[in-house]
């Protein structure tokens, strides 16, 4: 088997040995060339090179959650390809690693090699679905190109909370869950917008949903981890359905306060719940508007301030090696 090692030499949790001991693992077993990525945007340049190439069957992912959205956008540039485009493996080596995480696969990168190189040695693979958020057509953003997403995506407060986090890590600070909550409540405190909804959410064949002061979009649960544990938003979102979303009509102190403890204690059988809390599950098309700019992340990367962004869940979109 050839395979492409797309390494992220910033990923956190990795050192430079540890890497070096993960590439002489996976080369023992394939006919492996390893790339480090130098730039932002180089890891879907390297995913878009291995679904344009004729002989290479996998492509591993040695990062967090943002190396591995690069690649999975990449590798799907021109469109899910089930049987043409390459399989995808993930070595978690982020802060987070929700994607991996999400899959079952364990959080340390050299027990995620072992546990991939089993499954590759016994066959051991799953279609997951992803989502897709694209320009609204008819609006300002319309011409924003189309973008892949392997877990999450926020539009509004969520993209605010990413937005500062990624200020904060190019101040030099590095990434841990406390500064995510940091974040989130000087988000809270300075979001402008909490007051009254600016998101209505449109769907084929429904009424639209109103007076949204916060967006989720989740292709998978848990939503997000602290430490060891999953906060469990939409605990019904999952890789083989389309997308859940939760929205939040009110975000006050007291709402934000109620809420806050769901999340913490929150299940895989039970998320946020509440006069106003909008949930929705596997949607496969729908648009969010905003009367103002707001943010947009994905993925825990913050790609600035939209309008209307329209979501579509892709079924069986790509194959992954668990």
């Amino acid at each position: 088997m050839r395979a492409l090692l797309v390494v992220n030499p910033a990923a956190t949790t990795t050192s430079a040995r540890t890497r070096d001991v993960l590439i002489h693992a996976l080369a023992s077993e394939m006919k492996l060339e390893a790339v480090t990525t130098e730039y932002r945007g180089h890891a879907r340049d390297l995913g878009r090179r291995a679904a344009e190439s004729d002989d290479i069957e996998l492509v591993v992912a040695l990062g967090g959650d943002g190396t591995v959205n690069e690649v999975v956008n990449g590798l799907l540039h021109a469109g899910p390809d089930l049987e043409g485009l390459p399989r995808l493996a993930v070595v978690p080596g982020g802060s987070t690693n929700v994607f991996a995480r999400a899959l079952g696969l364990p959080n340390d990168a050299v027990e995620a090699t072992g546990a991939i190189l089993d499954a590759l040695r016994d066959g051991g693979e799953r279609t997951v679905g992803l989502g897709l958020a694209s320009g609204t057509p008819g609006t300002d953003d319309e011409a924003v190109p189309s973008r892949w997403f392997t877990f999450c995506a926020g539009f509004g407060f969520v993209g605010g909370v990413v937005g500062r986090v990624e200020q904060a890590r190019e101040r030099g600070k590095r990434s841990t869950h406390a500064l995510y909550l940091r974040q989130v409540v000087r988000q809270f405190l300075g979001d402008p917008h909490r007051g009254r909804g600016t998101l209505t959410l449109e769907r084929p064949g429904e009424d639209p949903v109103d007076g949204l002061v916060l967006s989720m979009v989740c292709n998978t649960a848990p939503w997000t981890y602290l430490g060891n544990r999953g906060v469990y938003g939409v605990p019904g979102a999952s890789f083989d359905t389309a997308l859940d979303v939760l929205g939040l009509t009110k975000l006050s102190v007291p709402a934000a306060t109620r809420y806050a403890a769901q999340l913490l204690s929150s299940t895989p059988e039970k998320g946020l719940h509440g006069k106003h809390a909008v949930t929705l599950h596997d949607l496969t098309d729908f648009t969010l508007h905003s009367k103002v700019p707001l943010p947009l992340q994905m993925d825990g990367d913050h790609l600035g301030l939209r309008t209307s962004v329209t979501f579509t869940g892709v079924r069986r979109a790509l194959r992954v090696i668990v």
